[in-house]
């Protein structure tokens, strides 16, 4: 019988801090030397080999090319991270021109409408996993301009955990199914996360935002888009100016609540893929404007941060957002696994006008997706696959591999060459060049000292917040860290968040029952407290109010007033949302005039947590005798305690009594559609929820 492996006993140990504040590891003790595949001792596993402290990263890093090409390796042929994935087509029309700041025609043609495909995502789980976990969302647009690709490789968080792509592997290896049992998946709450982050102070921001509402969206339709790095835009010139990627959705921003998350995992684990499919087969095509920060090298030189670090960002009241045009999901997929699955997107995928900076994640991710694809889509011939296909004119001297499925004509496959007057020439005027940056310096493994504040912007970050998302956030990190079975894990991620905020440490061990004050964990550089809330990191402050394209869920019974529900469903319409009808049967409700009120769910399959707002619309016989029905009682009360705006007929009172519900201003009774709705469409009644769950 195999005996269960013991933890090593010292989880404890002390740690040295290094330039940019990451904690190091020595071997010694129970913790042999890390070597590479070869047997080679690795001296420093924390950074990439630059040329300077903030220098570009150089592809002699062997150590970084082989733990990436071994990731990029692990999965056929599933991805293996951003695995769980739905798409969408359309276009991305140019409302402002950027001509004089880069030569890209896709960016300075105004009125050209540019094919697109989009693909929104998860990041931790696997194919099969729901939508609605706790996770930062992929936001990855290909656009087929008429220079080549140009892919927009983002997520729904404007910031990553780490700040150097040599520690991607090590992240994502502590975000997935631990590999000794194969789960959990699709959920960071496990103690090899946990232990991986509170090891890694540079997350510390990152962790702010996926443990915030913004890590449990409504809808792929109303959340935020980001580029995460600086990237340049280079003109006719040469000159360069500096700009990042923000997707802003036409609908506003709105989230679930994370009880709500649970609930609709079970409900309906592709809440998110059929709320897009849905929406774009009814015509409410999903909008999002494309804005961009741009600045220079002198902005960069005085700006607070760094730039060049994917664990910062530069708050939108320091640099306000210029919109330039708008990307419009029209189309759904004819085929998922062709198009949806089959999408390769890369970092690397640009137009002449637009290039890249030496952040040091984004030099990492330069190298990994194309990788990644060669094993995924079975060789160098993916970008014929028609999903990535550029929809331009493509000529080049590449020939033959795995699933060749362009037959190239001629003798020639090399260049230069004279045999043949049409085969392709390079064009240094009107091709891609790269910015003619000058830099010099040491080889280094090093990190920049300009990266080592880890926990000033995750303090403005969680100060940028309302009272109820601050709670969110205080009970996330209890969540997460109650699943954690090892106690030094738990203590010293409260040491780290400690540095953050000692209230916000302490607001968690309480959550925990962690007694005792909390000890940070040393620090380079101290968390600032003078930064300035942005009210841009907030969802609630950016929400819109209004119920477009939401649904309103209806509750009904034998007995039902017929005529009522219709001019419910009349109101509804008219506000721009849907009405849909629960049953306790699918085949419909017998109504109070005899007539069938159809139903487009029955009851156990219709929970009140796949709608915005609910309605219960009964007689005092349906109401009283549903008020026995747990299902029934269910539905009402999660309802109210995920804070939705409930309407209810007067004699639906049996049910309301029997699920709890408090009269409140989210509770409206009686035949009055305007005022219901009214209310509705400003979201969720943040002032119930102390009254329903503990806030610590």
């Amino acid at each position: 019988m195999s005996k269960t492996k013991k933890p090593a006993k010292n989880l404890g140990a002390e740690y040295q801090i290094g330039a940019g504040g990451e904690l190091h590891q020595t071997a010694g003790g129970t913790h042999p030397q890390l070597t590479n595949q070869r047997g080679l001792v690795v001296g420093d596993d924390e950074n990439s080999l630059k040329l300077g402290e903030r220098g570009p990263v150089l592809i002699e890093d062997h150590l970084l090319v082989e733990k990436t090409q071994h990731f990029d390796h692990e999965r056929i042929p599933e991805r293996i991270v951003h695995a769980r994935g739905f798409g969408a087509k359309g276009y991305f029309e140019l409302t402002h021109s950027l001509g004089g700041i880069t030569k890209a025609r896709v960016l300075t043609k105004v009125g050209v409408k540019t094919p697109v495909f989009t693909r929104f995502s998860t990041v931790a789980g696997n194919m099969g996993s729901a939508d609605t976990a706790r996770d930062v969302r992929g936001f990855a647009v290909k656009m087929y301009t008429d220079e080549g690709n140009w892919d927009i490789v983002g997520n729904n968080i404007p910031v990553f955990f780490i700040q150097d792509s040599i520690k991607f592997t090590d992240l994502i290896h502590a975000a997935k199914q631990e590999p000794d049992r194969g789960f959990p998946q699709a959920q960071t709450a496990h103690d090899t996360f946990w232990d991986f982050v509170s090891l890694v102070p540079e997350s510390t921001h990152m962790l702010m935002w996926i443990m915030s509402d913004r890590a449990i969206p409504r809808s792929f339709r109303m959340m935020e888009g980001f580029g995460v790095h600086t990237f340049r835009l280079v003109n006719e010139a040469g000159d360069s100016t500096y700009v990042k990627f923000h997707w802003r959705p036409k609908l506003g921003m709105a989230s679930i609540i994370w009880d709500e998350a649970l609930k609709i995992s079970g409900a309906d684990p592709d809440f998110h893929r059929r709320d897009l499919w849905n929406a774009i087969n009814e015509g409410n095509f999903p909008e999002w404007e494309l804005g961009v920060q741009l600045f220079d090298e002198e902005f960069a030189n005085k700006f607070e941060f760094d730039v060049l670090d994917a664990t910062k960002l530069i708050p939108e009241e320091t640099l306000p957002l210029k919109i330039i045009g708008r990307l419009v999901l029209d189309q759904n997929v004819d085929n998922y696994f062709a198009e949806t699955e089959q999408v390769a997107f890369a970092t690397t995928d640009v137009v002449p006008g637009i290039d890249f900076t030496n952040d040091p994640l984004l030099q990492g991710r330069n190298l990994s997706y194309i990788d990644t694809q060669l094993s995924r889509l079975g060789g160098p011939n993916y970008e014929q696959i028609p999903v990535n296909a550029p929809r331009c004119p493509m000529a080049n001297m590449q020939r033959d591999g795995h699933m060749t499925m362009i037959p190239q004509k001629g003798r020639v496959s090399y260049s230069p060459s004279s045999l043949e007057a049409d085969s392709p020439r390079q064009d240094p005027k009107n091709g891609f060049t790269s910015f003619h940056a000058s830099k010099s310096g040491d080889k280094l493994r090093v990190r920049a000292e300009s990266f080592s504040d880890h926990f000033s912007q995750a303090l403005m970050f969680f100060n940028s917040q309302t009272e109820p998302e601050q709670n969110h956030i205080i009970s996330a990190f209890i969540f997460e860290l109650s699943k954690v079975e090892t106690k030094a894990v738990r203590t010293r991620m409260l040491g780290q968040l400690a540095n953050v905020s000692s209230e916000i440490s302490q607001r968690v061990a309480n959550g925990l029952g962690m007694l005792g004050v909390t000890k940070a964990i040393p620090a380079k550089v101290a968390a600032r407290t003078d930064l300035p809330a942005s009210d841009a990191l907030s969802i609630h402050k950016k929400s819109k109010p209004g119920l477009k394209t939401k649904v309103v869920g209806c509750l009904v019974g034998d007995g039902s007033d017929a005529r009522a529900v219709l001019a419910l469903r009349k109101a509804v319409t008219v506000a721009g949302a849907n009405l849909k009808i629960v049953a306790p049967k699918i085949g419909g409700a017998a109504a109070l005039d005899g007539t069938i009120i159809e139903a487009d769910f029955q009851l156990a399959g219709g929970s009140s947590v796949l709608f915005d707002a609910v309605y219960v619309l009964l007689s005092k016989e349906g109401a009283t005798k549903l008020s026995t029905e747990g299902a029934a009682i269910a539905w009402v009360h999660d309802a109210f305690v995920h804070l939705k705006v409930l309407g209810a007929s007067a004699a639906a009172k049996p049910l309301l009594d029997a699920a709890g519900v408090v009269r409140d201003a989210g509770v409206v009774i009686g035949d009055d559609h305007k005022t219901y709705l009214n209310k509705a469409s400003k979201g969720r009644i943040w002032s119930r929820e102390p009254s329903v769950r503990s806030v610590f």
